[in-house]
């Protein structure tokens, strides 16, 4: 095969540019690469601030609604107790035989003194004897007693 001195150049040139095309398109992939991953990082990015924004937009709504409620039991028990000095008040005021009638319902709902039934011995036969209240047996008295403590 010969090959003419005069086409060389030519076929220089097109193994040239089809050597730079590649090294060219090498090139902006590799950098392209970076590219998509930079794209891809920074839409991540404006994820989590739309992300923490919303967070913090919640986070607020619920500060104001705990703030108003407890600003309203604050309110209520306000109410409360002034209604409580109010009727402690009118209480105070009412005439002493009214206050001795209160006293002595008051009186007669309070417990009877009852006493405490025994369920115990008198102490002869141990504390929880079970001839308590029985009539002496002679086999009991040949028995030996368990020892009280």
């Amino acid at each position: 095969m010969q090959v003419e001195y005069g086409n060389i150049n030519w076929i220089l040139a097109f193994a040239c540019l089809v050597a730079g095309g590649g090294f060219g398109a090498m090139g902006y992939h590799l950098a392209g690469g970076g590219a998509n991953r930079r794209q891809r990082l920074r839409r991540q990015l404006a994820e989590r601030e739309r992300e923490l924004t919303q967070l913090r937009e919640r986070l607020s709504e619920h500060f104001t609604e705990v703030t108003s409620l407890v600003n309203r039991l604050q309110r209520e028990s306000q109410a409360l107790e002034q209604r409580l000095a109010d009727d402690a008040a009118a209480l105070g005021e009412k005439a002493p035989a009214e206050r001795r009638g209160l006293e002595a319902i008051a009186d007669d709902t309070a417990a009877p003194t009852v006493p405490t039934p025994r369920d115990y011995a008198d102490g002869r036969g141990g504390t929880l004897s079970e001839d308590f209240g029985l009539k002496p047996s002679t086999e009991s008295a040949a028995e030996p007693q368990p020892p009280r403590y």
